[in-house]
């Protein structure tokens, strides 16, 4: 197969059909155009989508204590269920399957003052290893509350950065004294900024951060507010949640089955179901995009009937002199393809430079924050290909078929 001479074919074609293959190249183009766009949205989406989920933490389950519901051997229903700083170290022991656990206490109005600013914060009292598990990441020149920290009960202070805008507005808020509830405080860290997809007992740029064993000694809560469980990847969660319960129902005597003894929220699952969601909108956005390509899939075949019918003389010949059916046949399969992909790369190349130029436009917009901007993916370009490819066989495949069924003797006699 002379490719040059198929080429040399083309462009003669191309110049009796200037204007209808222009346009259908033109509409390749935009189809493609449109699902390159539409899929980017949706990539982008899920990335950012994604990355804002992974805010409150990743592989997390928050644990709570609650209220029996169920009589279990003689103690009636309605006890209500603590948990306690040693919970930690049973969840560790109990259940191997978790990668790690930690502690809070919370506490809403506490007075929060440096000079004439008076606030009233949200208060929490947590575990060095929050800075993992909940993505407590201090920004740079501050760190998050360590073992000494909590050894020592010392009144140190890690400050959301709303809070830390509120009682700081015009320095730098690390190294510096305030007081809470009258106490001196010095600050260690500011909470990097972040996004999230969900939050508990409020949101984390609102927190006032203290050690558990300073928060403890300080305010005397004798009982956790809740319990910060990871996971690692992979792991089943309905398992793990399931024997969490049933350690927790035989250090608290209750029916394991009780679902309102212990309170959990499952982010992992919850993670889950979001990503099929999000699977799902990507399929719809592909759809759309394969349907306006299709579209243009239909003029190409159109370009191919109308090009058998003007060279029925040609074909004839060639078969006269020789040429097989299959010459004929792949010979109009690659103009086909031929089509399909010029229109379709200069689709994709407009797609990936209009992304990549909005990428880099400064926009600062809440928006964007929560919802990304368009990206185009190795993914969703071999994706994009292969459609073009399969486009270009079927669109290609009926006009090449029934140009290679043309008989000899009545094409040369076809005006």
């Amino acid at each position: 197969m002379n490719l040059s001479v198929i080429y040399n074919v083309f462009i003669r074609d191309f110049r009796k059909q200037k204007k209808r293959i222009t346009l259908t190249l033109f509409a390749l183009a935009w189809g493609t155009l449109s699902i390159m766009l539409l899929l980017g949205f949706g990539e982008g989406l899920s990335n950012q989508l994604s990355l804002n989920q992974k805010g409150m933490g990743e592989s997390i389950m928050v644990v709570w204590g609650g209220q029996t519901s169920i009589p279990f051997k003689g103690m009636g229903k309605g006890r209500r269920v603590w948990l306690h700083q040693e919970d930690i170290e049973y969840i560790k022991g109990t259940v191997p399957e978790v990668l790690d656990v930690g502690g809070e206490y919370d506490r809403w109005g506490v007075r929060a003052e440096r000079g004439d600013i008076v606030l009233s914060e949200h208060i929490n009292g947590v575990t060095p290893n929050y800075e993992k598990l909940r993505h407590f990441i201090p920004i740079m020149g501050g760190r998050m509350i360590n073992d000494i920290d909590i050894k020592l009960k010392r009144r140190v202070a890690f400050l959301g950065w709303e809070v830390a805008k509120r009682l700081f507005p015009e320095s730098d808020p690390v190294g510096q004294k305030f007081l809470l509830n009258g106490a001196p405080y010095t600050v260690i860290g500011v909470m990097k900024e972040k996004l999230t997809m969900g939050n508990y007992n409020g949101m984390d740029f609102d927190r006032i951060v203290i050690p558990l064993s300073t928060f403890k000694a300080t305010f005397g809560d004798p009982y956790l507010d809740n319990l910060v469980v990871q996971l690692p990847k992979g792991v089943n969660s309905e398992m793990v949640e399931k024997k969490m319960l049933a350690s927790f129902s035989e250090k608290y005597k209750f029916d394991p089955s009780d679902d309102r003894a212990i309170s959990v929220w499952d982010t992992i699952a919850g993670a889950k179901e979001f990503n099929n969601i999000l699977m799902g909108i990507n399929i719809f956005l592909g759809i759309i995009g394969g349907l306006t390509l299709l579209i243009a899939g239909v003029g190409v075949a159109n370009i191919m009937y109308v090009s058998i019918k003007e060279r029925t003389r040609e074909i004839g010949i060639k078969m006269a002199m020789g040429a097989r059916r299959s010459y004929i046949m792949v010979q109009f399969l690659i103009e086909a393809l031929m089509i399909t992909f010029l229109g379709g790369f200069g689709g994709m190349a407009i797609s990936y430079i209009l992304t990549e130029s909005f990428k880099r436009v400064p926009i600062q917009s809440d928006v964007l924050d929560m919802m990304g901007r368009p990206t185009i993916s190795l993914e969703i370009g071999i994706i994009v290909i292969t459609i073009l490819g399969i486009m270009g066989v079927f669109s290609g495949l009926f006009p090449a078929m029934k140009a290679s069924s043309v008989s000899p003797v009545e094409s040369l006699r076809y005006e």
